[in-house]
């Protein structure tokens, strides 16, 4: 009865996690196919997938669209918002990690609720403040929206990572000549490798999907991210074929993946190395 008892259970987690995978992956793989698919099969009700192919949506949509320019601006903000929050978001992680300090977890507590109230709260605020500085459509400007977005995760991650980190190398780094910013950097920053490739992954992704900021923030062509882009095809969806959704919607997947698969690679590297 027992060995029964264990089969269907068994099956019912295994069909749960199929009825899961496809929940995820029928989506991706109808937004690959119908990125190739001829606006002919679109419009045929009786076709769920096409059955002919062609690269007209992805030239359209990166040459006669510009999506080219969107794709390069979304790689230069996330880079930019990445370098920001790491620069910033390491020292901190260190400091809540390693020394204490009155109020360390109110002030902890505090950098996570940032991210409780929604942007559109600030975004006057912010617009205002942008055009008097002169951040308004600058690539900059966005980076430094979506680096305070990233900041308040990048310093939690980081903090974390910093603590499973033992002090006694440190401090035979001390021992041996190192200051204290040396042993952070020769022996701390080395063995956190795999928590600052986490967070930069998430900071990438964050920073890629992001539209709001981007929108308000940048009003020209040039300094337009992808999701912004994405946003004014939809706004002029009756001058954009549906199949270029498509297409756009694979374009904004395709990086994400490229850039996660690597951090993951060298993530499982990193912890190998530390772990030795």
């Amino acid at each position: 009865m027992s060995y029964a008892r264990y089969v269907v259970s068994r099956l019912i987690l295994y069909g749960l996690a199929i009825v899961a995978a496809m929940w995820v992956l029928i989506p991706l793989i109808l937004t690959l196919l119908w990125a190739f698919g001829s606006t002919k099969d679109l419009y045929d009700i009786h076709k769920i997938v096409p059955t002919s192919f062609t690269l007209e949506n992805l030239y359209e949509i990166f040459m006669v669209l510009e999506s080219w320019r969107a794709v390069v601006n979304s790689v230069i903000v996330a880079m930019i918002a990445i370098a920001i929050s790491l620069a910033l978001g390491l020292p901190a992680g260190y400091a809540f990690a390693r020394y204490v300090f009155r109020g360390r977890d109110t002030l902890k507590l505090l950098i996570i609720a940032t991210r409780m109230f929604p942007l559109t709260v600030a975004a006057v605020p912010l617009v205002v403040l942008y055009l008097k500085i002169g951040l308004s459509d600058t690539l900059l400007g966005i980076a430094l929206a979506h680096a305070a977005m990233i900041l308040p995760f990048t310093i939690i991650i980081t903090s974390s990572i910093f603590v499973g980190v033992p002090r006694d190398y440190e401090e035979a780094g001390l021992i041996f000549g190192l200051t204290r910013l040396g042993a952070f950097l020769r022996i701390t920053l080395p063995l956190a490798a795999p928590g600052i490739a986490a967070a930069a992954m998430i900071g990438f992704i964050m920073s890629w999907n992001e539209v709001f900021a981007a929108s308000i923030l940048c009003l020209k062509t040039e300094c337009r991210t992808l999701p912004a882009h994405v946003l004014t095809m939809v706004a002029a969806r009756g001058a954009v074929p549906l199949n270029y959704f498509f297409a756009a919607s694979l374009i904004m997947i395709v990086p994400t993946l490229l850039f996660v698969l690597i951090a993951r690679r060298y993530l499982i590297s990193a912890w190998g190395i530390t772990l030795r």
